[in-house]
């Protein structure tokens, strides 16, 4: 029987316009504004790996994304085409109300509500690999998974990789590379650099024909400094470097491979935090123990940077919503505390946002929801961080990035404003794959 990619490609020279099947490499680099790129001269950035790739291929202007701009909703709408409404990955972290949870992520692919790009390439017949992805702990269709996961940084957490991963793989690669694995909690360039490392082993030893990697180390710098500061810059001229030992590696490996290049979000400055919890106690909304943690709750903040989804514990408790609503709207009125907008479920819902949430706050920038800190942290104080993101989608400082390069992609080609659900699609239909969960159709790369 013939194998499916084959097939694509026998249809492909037959019948015109139909889908080729080309290996695909996807880098994502957290935080990476389209600016740093396409203005690099302008910010005084040295990427020349980075600047191939509009060049020798196509961009986007901007990319819209979702709601909220936060890494695991955007990086699971990237691999699905679908908005976090409908593929379930709603934040960062998961609801976790009174803390039993200890500060867990969405780790687990079995959390995604629709198939993913991992699964429609290898139905496609492709094999598949992943460094470090969000949401990708036990994702179907990756033959070697290196998934992202951490709970404390003790070397334990090392030992919960190896039993989740592919088996033998980290060990395989940790002997090719003469180093141990980075820690999932480190999000260092340093960690970067290893992971580059380690995926481009993976590359050399096997070769997958859709390849994931992740890298952490601008978003992790542009919250501690701020985006577009020295330190920045600098971080993302050496992640540049990792970007182009990944595409020696991976065009030697296959030579019509496609790189696709993206970003899950931009990045805005921030000064003032924003305390939700401290009103939702004042107001009975929270009921707190002796030890300040929280003991029981009828409405609770869920924040995801520069936005938070308000949940009720009774959602369907009119009186409790008026309650909560009216609360919502007096922090609002107060221009200290940086509200922009209180957006109900039905508006949330229509915009992709989490439906579960029965209001959603977003911030002004400058402004950021701030973790809880005990009972008697102020409302409004400085912010700990100096970039954020997490807000509604749309300003043009949260647009992300795409930069796509290879076979049957034009050179210099300008894709304009681009929806994030439409990239997911697009790298599909190069696989010659399908994704018929995605909202969007695929982008046209040629002339």
């Amino acid at each position: 029987m013939m194998k499916a990619p084959l097939l694509t490609s026998v249809l492909a020279a037959l019948l015109p316009g139909a889908a080729q099947a080309e290996p695909v490499l996807l880098i994502s680099i957290d935080g990476l504004r389209p600016g740093d790129v396409l203005e690099a001269d302008k910010r005084g950035l040295s990427i020349p790996n980075l600047r191939r790739l509009p060049k020798d291929g196509a961009h986007a202007t901007g990319v819209t994304g979702v709601l909220p701009t936060l890494t695991y909703p955007s990086h699971t709408t990237l691999m699905t085409g679908a908005a976090p409404a409908r593929h379930g990955i709603v934040a960062n972290n998961s609801f976790d109300p009174t803390g039993i949870n200890q500060g867990g992520w969405y780790w687990y692919a079995q959390d995604i509500k629709v198939p993913t790009l991992w699964e429609a390439a290898s139905k496609a017949g492709l094999s598949t690999g992943n460094i470090h992805w969000p949401v990708s702990v036990a994702a179907k269709g990756v033959t070697w998974n290196l998934p992202q996961i951490w709970r404390t940084g003790h070397p334990d957490d090392a030992k919960l990789l190896d039993a989740l991963a592919t088996p033998g793989l980290k060990a395989e690669l940790e002997a090719k590379v003469g180093q141990p694995y980075a820690m999932g909690i480190d999000e260092s360039l340093p960690g970067d650099q290893l992971r580059g490392r380690f995926a481009t082993a993976l590359i050399a030893a096997h070769q997958p024909q859709f390849l994931t990697v992740y890298l952490t180390a601008l978003d992790h710098e542009q919250h501690e400094k701020g985006p577009d500061t020295p330190s920045a810059r600098a971080v993302l001229e050496k992640i540049d470097a990792i970007v182009g030992d990944l595409i020696a590696a991976e065009t030697k490996a296959h030579p019509d491979a496609v790189i696709a290049l993206v970003s899950d979000h931009g990045f805005e400055a921030v000064h003032t935090a924003l305390n939700l919890y401290r009103p939702f106690i004042d107001a009975g909304l929270i009921t707190l123990s002796k030890d300040g943690k929280v003991a029981s709750w009828l409405a609770m903040p869920w924040i995801s940077g520069g936005s938070a989804a308000i949940m009720l514990a009774r959602p369907d408790d009119a009186a409790l919503a008026a309650r909560v609503k009216a609360l919502l709207d007096r922090l609002a009125a107060n221009p200290a505390n940086g509200i922009e907008r209180v957006a109900d479920r039905a508006e949330v819902t229509a915009m992709g946002g989490n439906p579960q949430a029965t209001f959603t706050v977003n911030l002004k920038p400058g402004f950021v929801t701030d973790i809880y800190r005990g009972p008697a942290a102020p409302v409004v104080a400085p912010s700990p961080v100096k970039g954020m993101h997490g807000y509604f989608p749309g300003p043009a400082n949260l647009r992300a990035t795409l930069l796509l390069m290879g076979k049957g992609v034009t050179a210099g080609k300008d894709l304009g404003q681009v929806d994030m659900r439409a990239i997911a699609p697009t790298l599909a239909r190069i696989m010659g794959a399908e994704l018929p969960d995605a909202e969007k159709p695929p982008l046209d790369l040629g002339h």
